[in-house]
């Protein structure tokens, strides 16, 4: 979908997070990437859900688990050191940029510095509210995003050139359950590539991050295939789990062209035919936003505020490929589209039970479809 600059008015506001009955304890998140943990970025783990069938492998692995004529849809937008130190008054506060819009704003979250490098939330504005910033910079608060934002997101403008600010001040956006400060390598996967504007995300398509260039040339040598697009992300709500709002994409030409003929080529037949699996829910939300009611992949570009449900489904990806999220949080939603209820209860619970890790330098799950006659069943609605 082809959208003009997102304002108030484009930001969803009826779109619940998932409420499941679990929790994630604090000792299975991954408080530091694979590489300092005597590991290997394709060292992590890789829970594979094929309907209600869970299997347990290495990220490594992950080539004997697909086949031949599968398309792998990847996000190249290259995360942004998106975090910056300023003062509000007597106040300091770090600044995360997280998207920019078509007139030059920028959308941005206050929040308070805490212990060992992490921040906590704040809430913004006021409008008018000066931030001062390295190097004599300044940033002028404006407007909040929008409702279902609150008070936490703004829209704020500056008039130095924001990708030259962050790349002499700026550093990753990071939370607390992550033990320390990396460089912003950790924070970029191998299909990252830059922008011709400087745009990127604020934080990492990090379903991507366990792939290796050896690895990459592994799954083209089995005849997998690779289809690229980008969707520039913004920054998540660490404390409340917020419906998604508007986010730049493109989806080009010859990535419609490849998803579209894979499809074609296989029939109704999904069974032996090329499946589209998206790496990432970046990639699923810029995917099916370029695709009709027909399933049918368009080139598109722009702003998309498509919030992909059970209720509205999919209609290009047949699988998935994403980190583990928490619960209540809005992707979960976009998960069930994808594998169904049941299906990702049974995932999630084997994930908790066999300890898997959690957040950006965590393990991943991969979701196929259930081409299996004899599958376990997945008819429960319980959760």
């Amino acid at each position: 979908m082809d959208a003009d600059a997102p304002g108030p008015e484009r930001v969803p506001t009826d779109v619940p997070g998932a409420t499941v009955a679990w929790r994630v304890p604090a000792a299975l998140s991954a408080r530091v990437p694979a590489e300092q943990r005597g590991s290997g970025r394709d060292d992590v783990r890789l829970l594979v859900s094929r309907g209600c069938a869970v299997s347990h492998h290495a990220f490594r692995e992950l080539p004997g688990q697909l086949r031949a004529g599968d398309v792998l849809v990847v996000n190249t937008s290259m995360t942004l050191p998106a975090a910056v130190n300023g003062r509000v008054g007597g106040e300091r506060v770090v600044v995360h940029f997280s998207t920019r819009g078509e007139d030059g704003r920028w959308a941005v979250e206050l929040r308070a510095p805490g212990g060992a490098g992490a921040t906590g939330p704040r809430p913004g504005g006021p409008a008018g509210a000066v931030v001062r910033l390295p190097g004599g910079r300044a940033l002028v608060l404006e407007e909040p995003l929008g409702p279902s934002a609150g008070a936490r997101l703004w829209w704020a403008r500056t008039p130095e050139p924001v990708p030259e600010l962050l790349r002499r001040y700026g550093r990753p956006i990071r939370y607390g359950y992550t033990e320390r400060d990396q460089p912003l390598s950790a924070y970029r996967t191998v299909f990252a590539a830059p922008s011709p504007d400087g745009s990127g995300s604020a934080e990492m398509p990090s379903a991507a991050r366990p792939f290796t260039a050896a690895l990459v040339a592994e799954l083209v040598r089995r005849g997998v295939l690779f289809a690229p697009l980008s969707l520039h992300t913004g920054v998540a709500s660490a404390e409340v789990h917020e419906p998604p709002y508007p986010e730049r994409f493109a989806v080009p030409a010859a990535t419609a062209w490849l998803v579209n003929a894979v499809r074609a080529a296989r029939g109704g037949d999904l069974a032996s035919g090329g499946r589209v699996i998206a790496v990432g829910t970046t990639a699923v939300r810029a995917l099916e936003s370029a695709a009709g009611d027909d399933g049918v992949v368009r080139p598109a570009g722009g702003w998309t505020d498509l919030v992909v449900t059970p209720r509205r489904g999919v209609r290009v990806v047949d699988g998935l490929l994403t980190g583990l999220h928490e619960p209540q949080a809005s992707h979960l939603l976009m998960l069930e589209a994808v594998a169904g209820r049941e299906a990702l209860r049974r995932g999630y619970e084997a994930a908790l039970r066999e300890r898997y890790l959690w957040h950006e330098f965590g393990d991943v799950h991969l979701i196929l479809p259930d081409e299996e006659r004899n599958a376990p069943n997945c008819s429960s609605n319980e959760w």
